[in-house]
């Protein structure tokens, strides 16, 4: 029995901040004493790690995520190696990916590719949700199947016509199969018909940058899908989850929803929180860095989500990590802004980041924890395995110092991309040490994990749609 002991560090969860030794036995969380008494000082161990004037953590759950994802003919860049390995540099534990059901394929064969990427690479713990590209009466029958092997959550699109869209139609038989077996429908709302004919005509009238992409995908139209998903998912009686909320509008709808009693959930990302249509409309085809879907906002539309996030109309902030480089993968769409990968790296920051927010008096320490560990590891269907430092979790902890200062930058990341969305970023706060089951990945400012570490981690249903 290998046992290892933090000692003097301030836990915090979601329910709680205490001054608490924790004791780590054979990967999992077996006590926690208050330090200097009696059953604190009893411990006996292999290894003692010193967490005076630091946090310890759980783990942090980011729960969408895209490691070598097929987009626009290409990919994105990050691998399910180097991807897990940037993620644990930024204090996450546990990731849940999306396997692609392309159209005329079924589920399973999604599924099985996107096992056979992670399988023995991945330095932290994964799961898989599953794109629903092409609904018929097979990928109904399947979805029953895959929730059995703890694939509980499945993704649909109102965007991306021609590739992974669905109408109306084929999304409410998806949320009637969700509303039997207990699954999740996770939906990207926006209006990608009326987008398209957006795109065409701004084309056409020669309207080619970056900043463009933001323009034609209007906040109307996240708005207007938010609220059709809401009501199809009323509809079938089935929970929803909305991705990547970026507008204030679309957050009104959720806010609206869930004070009418309906299961719906939303989730934002650090750069809705942390950028806008500014860097979009940088110079130098430079805005092309920052295309993304649903699309970077005006700064004003900040307010708003951090308040839903303060209010809980917003449960979860996941990054959407999606990284495409800038020389050869963003430059494909120069002179035709539909031609640029959509995309953001974000994996490796979003803890540090919503860390400034607790530094800058937007949330709260405890809510920090909410958001990127526990709300998401209960969403899908992980906790408490994941989400927290209770006795009988997984010892996924990370010891973070919350003074130290550090700038974000290309030049020191380790995500496989060519740029920082956040680059000459000052925020406070680090990640020192991160265990994933109780081995050390991060220690002393070094990678010491390994490739193959990560295992598959099956899901149960969504913990807060009862």
């Amino acid at each position: 029995m290998s046992r290892t002991a933090i000692r003097g560090g301030l836990v915090v969860t979601a329910s709680d901040e205490v001054h608490a030794d924790v004791l780590i036995e054979d990967g999992r969380i077996a006590a926690l004493a208050a330090p200097g008494t009696s059953a604190a000082g009893a411990w006996t161990a292999d290894r003692t790690l010193d967490a005076t004037g630091r946090y310890v953590l759980p783990g942090g759950v980011d729960a969408h995520t895209h490691m070598e994802m097929p987009f626009g003919g290409t990919r994105s860049s990050d691998t399910f190696g180097t991807g897990t390995r940037a993620a644990a540099w930024g204090g996450t534990t546990t990731i849940v990916d999306f396997a692609v059901q392309t159209v005329g394929s079924t589920l399973r064969e999604g599924l099985d590719a996107w096992h056979a990427k992670a399988e023995s690479n991945c330095a932290i713990d994964y799961g898989f949700h599953m794109i629903v590209s092409d609904v018929n009466g097979g990928t109904l029958r399947e979805m029953d199947r895959l929730i059995e092997e703890g694939v509980t959550s499945f993704k649909q699109f109102m965007a991306y016509p021609g590739v992974f869209y669905s109408d109306d139609g084929r999304i409410l038989r998806a949320m009637q199969r969700a509303a039997a077996n207990g699954g999740l429908i996770m939906m990207h709302a926006e209006n990608g018909i009326a987008i398209d004919v957006l795109v065409e005509q701004a084309l056409a009238r020669g309207e080619t940058d970056p900043r463009f992409h933001g323009e034609v995908r209007k906040e109307l139209l996240e708005a207007e899908a938010t609220h059709r998903a809401i009501r199809l998912a009323e509809v079938a009686g089935a929970p929803l989850y909305v991705v990547h909320v970026s507008a204030a509008k679309a957050v009104a709808e959720l806010a609206r929803a869930r004070d009418e009693g309906l299961p719906v959930f939303g989730e934002t990302c650090p750069q809705y929180l942390f950028l806008s249509t500014d860097n979009l409309a940088e110079p130098g085809f430079e805005g092309a860095k920052y295309v993304c879907s649903t699309p970077l906002r005006p700064r004003e539309h900040q307010a708003a989500l951090w308040r839903g996030l303060r209010t809980d109309d917003l449960q979860v902030v996941s990054t959407d990590h999606c990284p495409f480089c800038f020389t050869g993968q963003k430059e494909r769409g120069r002179g035709d802004f539909s031609k640029i990968p959509n995309g953001l790296p974000g994996v490796e920051h979003r803890m540090d980041l919503l860390h400034q927010a607790v530094v800058d008096g937007h949330i709260t320490r405890r809510r920090w924890i909410e958001i990127a560990c526990a709300t998401p590891a209960r969403m899908f269907g992980l906790y408490p395995r994941k989400g927290t430092v209770a006795p009988g979790a997984d010892a996924d902890v990370v010891i973070y110092d919350p003074r130290a200062e550090q700038v974000i930058s290309a030049g020191t990341h380790h995500m496989n991309v060519d740029y920082s969305a956040y680059e000459g970023r000052r925020i406070t706060g680090r990640v020192e040490t991160v265990l994933s089951r109780g081995v050390p990945v991060v220690e002393a400012g070094a990678y010491v994990g390994r490739a193959g570490h990560g295992v598959y981690l099956p899901r149960g249903l969504c913990q807060l749609a009862g």
